[in-house]
């Protein structure tokens, strides 16, 4: 995978114009002067954390004895259940209701930027190839960059383009993720089909 396919692909886990009504709705009733730094302190903060797991995923997997192939199945199966979200669009909120008030990293840093998607996505680049972490820091920093473009002209966004547009957006990431999903379930399991018995 290149650099650009990874940040592609980050971008549409990350999935920014599917969370344009996801912000504008929870942060409706905070003061809009505060919106923009709201949008940058939730997005470094999400950055952080998979910038961990970028760095540290690897370890992670090690110390609970997961392997590549289990990994991309899981992957796989996350994504595509995101997928089918973002193609059959329900009225309520992907991730269940929000807490009231000035929200502090749930649920938009968590799981709205770095959500389970993401988080995998990342843990699949840093275990796979690990030498190559700088390419996927850079992919990771040019979806982070695509993802607060979009949601600091959120509310913007929502006006210019209307709901069915942004949810036409949203489908259409979803069935481009679907395929992603279906093959990264098929990578994982030709590999451990392909692993030596123990």
């Amino acid at each position: 995978m290149t650099t650009l396919s990874a940040a592609i692909l980050l971008v549409l886990v990350m999935d920014p114009v599917g969370n344009i009504p996801l912000f504008v709705s929870t942060l409706k009733d905070v003061d809009p002067a505060r919106h923009l730094r709201i949008v940058f302190r939730e997005h470094v903060i999400a950055l952080a954390i998979l910038a961990a797991f970028l760095f540290g995923g690897r370890y992670l997997m090690r110390t609970l004895g997961i392997e590549d192939p289990a990994l991309s199945i899981a992957g796989g199966i996350i994504l595509f259940l995101i997928a089918l979200r973002m193609i059959f669009v329900r009225a309520e909120a992907i991730f269940g209701e929000t807490p009231g008030g000035e929200p502090c990293i749930v649920p938009l840093a968590v799981p709205f930027i770095a959500g389970p998607s993401a988080l995998t996505t990342i843990l699949l680049l840093a275990t796979r190839d690990p030498g190559r972490w700088r390419s996927w820091l850079a992919a990771l920093g040019a979806a982070w960059l695509v993802s607060l473009a979009v949601l600091a002209a959120a509310t913007a966004l929502s006006r210019l383009l209307g709901e069915r547009v942004l949810a036409a957006f949203e489908r259409l990431m979803g069935m481009l993720l679907t395929a992603i999903a279906v093959q990264m379930f098929l990578t994982g399991l030709r590999h451990f089909l392909a692993a030596p018995s123990p």
